[in-house]
């Protein structure tokens, strides 16, 4: 208070630059003490320490999910094969890159990476992929051996089980293809998550869960194809659209997320809504779950029967990793197009375009590229069939973000990959909403679109 007096009142009549050193002290100082300040070192901690702990739950936890996968289903064994304890052929490291699977090469001995590069590495061999799995380098699939130590010790593969990352990493390809550094929170379009699960030997208990038969489940997980997965088969049973197609929907990205209210293409609920779903119905991992619209018998019939809306397990290995995971995935930036990957002169009319005569900024608000608030619309509104907005609650499809659009080219754009190019998502909304683009503006948009 006598300070605010004295500068209010002073013995003197200092000039402006007086005034102006004053001022710039007080300044300094106040943020000194606020750098200092116990709240703001507590924040920055906390920060760190909550982003590497997600970080180890995207990567790493499997919320106790090896006993479906591992337990019920036996996929270890047919992953291991015959010769490595398991059963059948095996899969070699060929084999699963093929179905999409990635290699942290991080992960791997600097003397394993120089046999690779000089081509020493039997791929054809089942038995390496068990090594891989045992140096915790396949993406996403963890490696339980006899020992008990999860995946580093000496013991055969006793069980596996998957993580966050299998479906929303990839990997730089720096080493080779499928095998170099973790991008985190990249969509895998290359991953074939129905044919992985269809390798598994027993796959009776989804079939129990479905009413079908282990052939029909394996007919159905063969429909997918890379890049798809179907969430929804699990809550009602719904295998392929009415026109015969596959009911999976594309891999959406993990990245780009701070900002955006609802998550999946079909909204369903917030990023760590979906988190606790996922772990607990897809991944099957063992925790609680709470969401009551999975009770409506009409809608969700098998997710009714098995008691989806009101998931209970002790001990509970999800819900104390949700709010890290929510933190590190909100903390993944959505990475900017590569130089010289598209035009920079035709990109900015382009953004002219998007925010005017396109009409696409209507929806797709910057800098989120969203809506913010409540980021949904009925089929009519965005000019296509109510299929997959009907497996959901609110019978509306999601406007997904478009930052990072780029990335995720593979399979086509919208859930299904209807529109397999930027010009045919651009064709549609031009026919739809009636915008009379050139073919000159629509190519301004491509570019641009290119550029997020």
């Amino acid at each position: 208070m006598k300070t605010i007096a004295y500068l209010k009142n002073p013995p003197f009549t200092p000039n402006r630059k007086v005034w102006v050193l004053a001022l710039a002290v007080l300044a300094a100082a106040g943020t000194a003490v606020l750098a200092g300040s116990p709240d703001r070192a507590g924040v920055a901690a906390n920060a760190a320490r909550m982003i590497a702990e997600g970080r180890q739950t995207f990567r790493e936890n499997t919320f106790g999910d090896e006993a479906f996968w591992g337990g019920a289903l036996g996929l270890h064994q047919t992953i291991a094969g015959s010769a490595n304890g398991g059963s059948g052929p095996g899969l070699s490291p060929t084999q699963a890159l093929a179905l999409g699977l990635k290699v942290d090469a991080a992960a791997l001995p600097k003397s394993l990476v120089a046999s690779l590069r000089k081509g020493r590495v039997d791929l054809g061999d089942p038995a390496t992929t068990v090594e891989l799995l045992r140096l915790n380098a396949v993406i996403g699939v963890r490696g339980f051996f006899g020992d008990g130590d999860g995946g580093r010790g000496s013991g055969p593969l006793r069980s596996v089980g998957i993580t966050c990352a299998l479906c929303h990493s990839t990997v730089n390809d720096s080493l080779a293809s499928g095998i170099g550094e973790r991008l985190d929170g990249w969509a895998n379009r290359d991953l074939n998550v129905g044919a992985i699960v269809a390798f598994a030997p027993n796959l009776q208990p989804l079939a129990e869960l479905l009413g079908v038969s282990q052939d029909i489940v394996r007919q159905v997980l063969l429909s997918w194809g890379p890049g798809k997965f179907d969430a929804e088969l699990v809550l009602d049973g719904k295998a392929f659209r009415p026109d015969g197609k596959s009911a999976a929907t594309l891999i959406p990205p993990a990245f780009g997320l701070p900002g955006v209210n609802l998550h999946t293409w079909t909204g369903w609920g917030s990023v760590t809504h979906w988190n606790g779903f996922v772990a607990n119905i897809e991944m099957h991992g063992q925790g609680t779950f709470y969401d009551p619209r999975l009770n409506n018998a009409a809608q969700f019939p098998i997710a009714a029967r098995a008691g989806f809306g009101n998931i209970r397990n002790n001990p509970d290995l999800v819900t104390s990793n949700l709010a890290s995971l929510h933190f590190y995935q909100l903390a993944l930036p959505a990475p900017r197009a590569p130089f010289g990957s598209y035009d920079v002169g035709t990109a900015s009319r382009g953004e002219t375009l998007f925010s005017a005569k396109a009409r696409c900024a209507t929806c797709h608000v910057p800098p989120l590229f969203t809506e913010p608030g409540w980021n949904m619309h009925l089929p009519e509104e965005i000019g296509i069939d109510s299929f997959q907005a009907d497996r959901s609650p609110d019978h509306r499809y999601r406007t997904a973000p478009l930052k990072g659009l780029w990335t995720h080219q593979k399979g086509g754009f919208y859930h299904d990959g209807r529109f397999a190019t930027f010009s045919d998502v651009i064709n549609h909304y031009n026919a739809f909403l009636g915008l009379g683009l050139s073919e000159g503006e629509k190519q301004d948009l491509v570019e641009y679109l290119k550029s997020l």
